[in-house]
């Protein structure tokens, strides 16, 4: 099947509630492979990166502007170890909640700011 990123953000936004249940690797990797591309399962989510690329996402990279469909892997850091994984579905990242502002999932990874990779399947 092909990559149908309205059907994975379908999903997404169908699953995802108003705040986090820990999840949000699980929820992400659910969601594209509702929308086609079926992704192995790691421990964290910030090992997402190299399995994404192993799937045909591509990096993008700062300036360049965020589309629906697109997928960021958050780093670790004091903020949590195991880092994050959202979608963003053309107005905010969903993973297995609605972020409210930008980026950064919540405060603390707000005042650790763990560097980031988002990534686009054409």
């Amino acid at each position: 099947m092909a990559w149908n990123k309205e059907r994975a953000i379908s999903y997404l936004n169908a699953h995802a509630s108003s705040q986090s249940h820990h999840d949000c690797a699980a929820y992400t990797r659910r969601a594209i492979k509702a929308g086609g591309i079926n992704l192995r399962s790691t421990n964290f989510a910030k090992d997402y990166g190299p399995i994404l690329e192993g799937a045909g996402f591509t990096k993008i990279y700062q300036g360049e502007t965020v589309r629906a469909g697109d997928v960021i892997v958050i780093q670790d850091s004091a903020a949590s170890a195991a880092g994050h994984m959202a979608m963003y579905n053309g107005s905010v990242w969903v993973s297995d909640f609605r972020q409210h502002s930008d980026v950064y999932p919540g405060p603390s990874y707000r005042k650790y700011q763990p560097a980031y990779q988002i990534y686009r399947k054409y």
